[in-house]
C-alpha cells in the first residue's frame, strides 16, 4: 500500500509540475511527449474489403465495413511484411541492419498461408531486396552483390551471377549514388510471366573511393570505405542483363542506340514478356523510355523526354494500365501533369491540365477509367487527393481542400485510408469510401494537440513575402505567445531551399516543428520562406536556378530577411538563420554572402563546395565542374569566407556518408586563414542525420543555447 501511495504521489507531482510549467521544452519533445501516433504498414487485401496492419500480436486483418479485427493472419513480432501477388504467402522481415538511407540487410521467413509452413529465406542468412515472382512460387534476393532466387516449393537456391564483389561489381542492387539520388536500392525486376529477371549491373571499379574513420572505442580508428562519385568524376558503368529461368541463360541487353549513361529505373509492365527501362544521359536532360522483350532481349524505344534544364530523374512516375498503355508525369507544359501513351509509346492525350501539379500517383481503376492522384489543385502549399477520369477529364476531390492528405487505396478502389494533417493539426487517419463518405476516424491525435495547447502551442500563419524580381514567395510565421505588434522581436529563419523541395507546406512538421514552437515561446518570431528553386510552383520557378545553384536561392533569403526587418514588429539587427544539409549550405552562404543581414547562423551538415558532392545530384543542376567552373566557385560559402561577420555555429557528423565531413573541414580552414571566429561541433561516428542515444537532444540543446546567447 505504501508503495502504491508513493508512486501515485510521483505521478501527481509530475502532472502538477506540468500544469505549472505550461511550456514546450526539449525534454518533452525528445521524450516523445508530443509525438503523434501513427498507423503504418497498411495493406489492402485483394478482396477490396479488408486490410492488414502490424500490431504487437502480429499481422492483424480488419474489416473495412465495421472496423472490427477479424483475426491475425500471422502471429508473432515482425518489422515488416509483404504478400505474394495471390496472397497465398507472406514475406516476414524478422531483423534489419541499415546500410545507407534506403538499403539494409535483413533476415526473412516466408509463411505459406494455406499450409502454415514456414521457409527461411536463404537458409536464415542475411539477404537484400527480396522480391516474390508474380506467381509467388519463387523469391529473388541479393547476397554479397550477387543475384539469386529460391524455389519456394523445395527450398532450392539458384545463383544467377557470380562476379559480385564489394566496391567493384554489384548485380541488381544500386551503388551508393544511385540509391541516394534515384530513390531506391533495388535494380532488378521479374517479368510478369515469372520466367525471367532483368537487372542492372554496376561496375564501380573506376569510381573514386571515400575512406571514413570510425572511432568508437577502437585503439586505432577503423576505415569505412565505399565508392562515391563526386561531381565531374567517374561513375559506375551500368549495363542491363536478362536472365531466363528455364534455360538459365544470361544475356547482356544492348542499349547502345539509346541514352545509357544512367539507368534511373526499370519497371514491370502488364505484358507477360516485357520490362521497361528509363535511361538517361549524364546531364539528365534527356530520358529514353525503352522496352525489352524478355524472350529474345530485343529492345525498342517508346519515346524520349527532353528538358532544357533537367528531367526529374529521381521521381519518374510511370503507371501501366490493363492494356499496357501507360501514364507518364512530365513538366513539358510548365507544370507537372500526366500524359497517356499507348503500349508502343505513341502519345494518346494529356490527361491533366491546369495551374497545379501532380505530386503522387496511387493507381488506376480499369472499370471506371479513373486514376487516383495527389495534387496541388487547391494551392501550392496544399496536397489533396483527386479522382481523375482519363477519358472525360472529370475530376473529383476526395479529401479536405486545405491541408495535406496522402492515401493507401484498396485493390478495388472502393475504400482508402487517408492521412490528413495541417500545419496546426497533427495527423488524422481516416477510413474513407471513394464515393465520398468517411467510414471511420481511425486515429485523430487529439490528445497530442491537447497537450500542445496546454503548453501554449502557437498556430503557424501563412503569408507571402516578395523577392527582388517581383515573385511572391510562400512563407509561414510563428509569433511569440502574447505577441505585441508594438514591440520589436528577433527573427529566426529556417529554410531548406533545395531544388524542387518544399518547407512551406500546410502539413504537420514532426521533425523541427515543436522546437520552433519552443523558440517562439522564448520570444522569437520563427519564419520559413520558400524562394526560387523550390517546388510545386511550376518548372520556371524551380529551374531558374539551373547552372547557378545557390545564387538565386540565397538572394531570396537575404531579400526576405531585409523585408522582415522593415516590419514594425521586427528588430532588423537581430535576424538569424538555420538549415541542415542543403539548408546548412544556405545558412553558411547567408553568414558570408549575406553577412550584413544576418546576425547569427547555424549550418548543420552543409555542403560548402558542390565539387565535394555526388555526381548525379550536383550535375543534374550544375553540370560538371569542368563545364561550369563559375557555377561551382561563385556559389560556394568557402569562396566568401572572408566576409563572415556574425556568430556562426558549424555542425557536422564525422561519419556522414552523404555530405562528407570534408565540407566543414575545408570551410573551417578558410575561416581560420581569414582569422574568423566561429563555433564548431563535431559528432563522432554520426552520419548525416546525427542521431543515436542522447545525440539529438544534446544537439538541439546546443543549438538552442547558441540562439539564446547570440540572437
Amino acid at each position: 500500500m505504501k508503495k502504491m501511495i508513493f508512486n501515485l504521489s510521483i505521478i501527481l507531482g509530475f502532472f502538477f509540475q506540468e500544469s505549472l510549467a505550461q511550456e514546450i521544452t526539449l525534454d518533452k519533445i525528445y521524450s516523445g511527449y508530443y509525438f503523434p501516433q501513427e498507423i503504418t504498414d497498411i495493406n489492402f487485401l485483394k478482396d477490396g474489403e479488408n486490410y492488414t496492419i502490424i500490431e504487437p500480436g502480429g499481422i492483424a486483418r480488419y474489416s473495412s465495413k465495421n472496423m472490427h479485427r477479424i483475426d491475425y493472419m500471422v502471429e508473432g513480432n515482425f518489422e515488416d511484411y509483404t504478400f505474394s501477388e495471390d496472397e497465398s504467402k507472406v514475406l516476414l522481415q524478422k531483423r534489419k541492419e541499415e546500410i545507407y538511407r534506403r538499403s539494409f540487410h535483413g533476415i526473412f521467413d516466408i509463411k505459406d498461408l494455406k499450409s502454415g509452413k514456414i521457409l527461411p529465406v536463404n537458409q536464415g542468412k542475411w539477404v537484400q531486396e527480396p522480391k516474390f515472382s508474380p506467381d509467388g512460387s519463387k523469391l529473388a534476393f541479393i547476397v554479397d552483390n550477387d543475384l539469386f532466387y529460391q524455389d519456394l516449393n523445395d527450398g532450392s537456391i539458384v545463383q544467377i551471377t557470380r562476379d559480385g564483389k564489394q566496391n567493384e561489381i554489384i548485380n541488381g542492387l544500386a551503388d551508393w549514388v544511385y540509391e541516394e539520388e534515384f530513390g531506391h536500392a533495388d535494380y532488378y525486376e521479374w517479368n510478369k510471366a515469372g520466367d525471367a529477371i532483368v537487372f542492372v549491373k554496376f561496375d564501380e571499379r573506376k569510381v573514386p573511393q571515400v575512406n571514413i574513420p570510425i572511432y568508437n572505442d577502437n585503439l586505432y580508428p577503423q576505415m569505412f570505405s565505399y565508392k562515391y562519385p563526386k561531381a565531374g568524376e567517374e561513375n559506375s558503368i551500368v549495363t542491363a542483363h536478362l536472365y531466363q529461368l528455364p534455360s538459365r541463360s544470361l544475356v547482356k541487353i544492348n542499349l547502345a542506340d539509346f541514352e545509357n549513361y544512367y539507368i534511373p529505373n526499370l519497371y514491370q509492365t502488364n505484358a507477360k514478356d516485357e520490362i521497361v527501362f528509363a535511361t538517361s544521359n549524364r546531364h539528365q536532360n534527356k530520358i529514353d523510355l525503352v522496352k525489352v522483350n524478355t524472350k529474345n532481349a530485343q529492345v525498342k524505344k517508346l519515346f524520349t523526354e527532353k528538358d532544357a534544364a533537367w528531367v526529374d530523374t529521381n521521381n519518374l512516375q510511370v503507371g501501366f494500365l490493363e492494356d499496357n498503355s501507360f501514364l507518364w508525369a512530365s513538366e513539358r507544359d510548365g507544370k507537372r501533369h500526366l500524359y497517356w501513351y499507348d503500349a508502343n509509346g505513341k502519345l494518346k492525350k494529356q490527361v491533366s491540365k491546369g495551374d497545379w501539379e501532380i505530386v503522387d500517383y496511387y493507381g488506376y481503376n480499369p472499370k471506371t477509367k479513373d486514376v487516383y492522384i495527389q495534387t496541388t489543385e487547391t494551392g501550392s502549399i496544399n496536397k489533396v487527393l483527386t479522382k481523375l477520369n482519363i477519358v472525360t477529364g472529370k475530376k473529383q476531390l476526395l479529401s479536405e481542400p486545405q491541408g495535406s492528405s496522402s492515401a493507401s487505396f484498396s485493390k478495388t478502389f472502393n475504400h482508402f485510408i487517408s492521412t490528413y494533417s495541417t500545419a496546426n493539426q497533427p495527423p488524422k487517419y481516416l477510413l474513407n469510401e471513394v464515393k465520398g463518405s468517411v467510414v471511420k476516424e481511425l486515429n485523430n491525435n487529439d490528445e497530442i494537440l491537447s497537450r500542445l495547447k496546454h503548453d501554449h502551442f502557437i498556430n503557424k500563419e501563412f503569408l507571402s513575402i516578395p523577392n527582388a524580381v517581383g515573385d511572391q514567395m510562400n512563407a509561414w510565421m510563428i509569433k511569440p505567445h502574447n505577441f505585441n505588434p508594438a514591440k520589436k522581436y528577433p527573427v529566426f529563419m529556417y529554410q531548406y531551399s533545395g531544388p524542387g523541395s518544399q518547407s512551406v507546406s500546410n502539413s504537420w512538421d514532426p521533425i523541427n516543428g515543436m522546437w520552433f514552437e519552443m523558440l517562439a515561446q522564448k520570444g522569437y518570431i520563427v519564419v520559413c520562406v520558400d524562394g526560387r528553386g523550390t517546388g510545386f510552383r511550376g518548372s520556371q520557378y524551380k529551374k531558374v536556378t539551373y547552372k547557378n545553384l545557390g545564387k538565386y536561392e540565397i538572394e531570396d533569403q537575404i531579400y526576405a530577411a531585409k523585408w522582415l526587418g522593415e516590419q514594425p514588429y521586427v528588430d532588423a539587427a537581430r535576424i538569424g538563420i538555420f538549415g541542415w544539409s542543403f539548408g546548412g549550405y544556405m545558412a553558411a552562404l547567408a553568414m558570408t554572402k549575406g553577412a550584413d543581414t544576418f546576425k547569427m547562423g547555424i549550418a548543420v551538415a552543409p555542403v560548402t563546395n558542390w565539387r565535394f558532392y555526388d555526381s548525379i545530384y550536383t550535375e543534374r543542376f550544375l553540370r560538371t565542374p569542368q563545364e561550369n567552373v563559375q557555377g561551382y566557385d561563385l556559389n560556394s560559402p568557402t569562396t566568401f569566407a572572408s566576409l563572415l561577420k556574425g556568430k556562426l555555429l558549424l555542425i557536422h557528423g564525422t561519419a556522414d556518408d552523404n555530405v562528407h565531413f570534408q565540407n566543414s573541414m575545408v570551410f573551417s580552414e578558410a575561416l581560420i586563414q581569414y582569422k574568423k571566429d566561429f563555433d564548431f561541433m563535431a559528432y563522432p561516428d554520426k552520419n548525416h542525420s546525427i542521431y543515436g542515444g542522447n545525440t539529438r537532444l544534446q544537439l538541439y540543446e546546443k543549438m538552442t543555447a547558441f540562439i539564446l546567447k547570440n540572437l
